[in-house]
């Protein structure tokens, strides 16, 4: 079954289900969700969302980012805002900032300095009312990736696995970059990356090289019953 999800207006949208996980589990199906902002879903995008059995939003852009919606969402639907970049921290993004930002080489300097943002919201994510968690940004590629690439390695998904999802967004954007009049943004990651001698997968291997996920979300703030509860919701038992 595919984990793309192509709810009407939406752009970048996947499920994180059936990703094979720790000891022959997998993520469970509709358990989290990611996508670029749902603010082009239509009316009946926002349906397929519910029925899809997702009942909590989390928006990880900054305030005053936020698109305008073209339609409303379901009653009885959660929405969180919890804007993930400490975008006070001069010193970090300034070295991390412009033309770097947008790429992964950002993504292990942010989990190693900022624990307390990522755990925050996975803690949210952990703890939210009983059906699916959408997370999402603006375009659904770094912010939200570095919350699936948390998730993802605590439930114990190997890093090429959790690379390739990450790698998907990419082919996905296009159109949404081509409806805002955008260009595409991947000739530039590249360019920078190669700039570097590196790519998005030689990054983002790096990024999860003795990166432990659990010590991670301990150390910006998660207690057991948060990391309880992770695994209840992301794990499907095994077959």
């Amino acid at each position: 079954m595919s984990r793309d999800l192509a709810w009407d207006g939406g752009y970048n949208i996947r499920d994180l289900g059936g990703l094979p996980a720790a000891a022959g589990s997998k993520i469970r199906r509709g358990a989290v969700v990611r996508s670029a902002s749902p603010a082009f879903l239509t009316e009946a995008g926002w349906a397929q969302l519910w029925e899809h059995g997702v009942r909590t939003v989390v928006d990880l852009t900054d305030d005053g980012e936020s698109l305008p919606e073209i339609a409303a969402r379901p009653p009885g639907l959660s929405s969180l805002k919890m804007p993930l970049n400490p975008v006070h921290d001069t010193e970090f993004w300034g070295v991390w900032g412009n033309h770097l930002h947008g790429t992964p080489l950002y993504y292990r300097p942010f989990l190693d300095r900022f624990p307390d943002r990522t755990a925050e919201v996975v803690s949210a994510i952990a703890q939210a009312e009983p059906g699916g968690v959408l997370v999402h940004c603006t375009a659904g590629r770094d912010r939200t990736g570095i919350i699936a690439l948390v998730l993802l390695a605590f439930a114990g998904v190997a890093a090429d696995e959790i690379v390739a999802d990450h790698q998907l967004s990419h082919d996905r954007l296009r159109p949404m970059f081509d409806r805002l009049g955008k260009p595409d943004q991947e000739p530039f990651i590249d360019e920078a990356l190669a700039e570097r001698g590196t790519t998005k997968r030689e990054v983002l291997h790096s990024a999860l090289d003795a990166f432990d996920a659990e010590q991670h979300l301990r150390a910006g703030g998660c207690a057991d019953a948060d990391l309880d509860a992770l695994r209840a919701r992301l794990l499907a038992p095994p077959a």
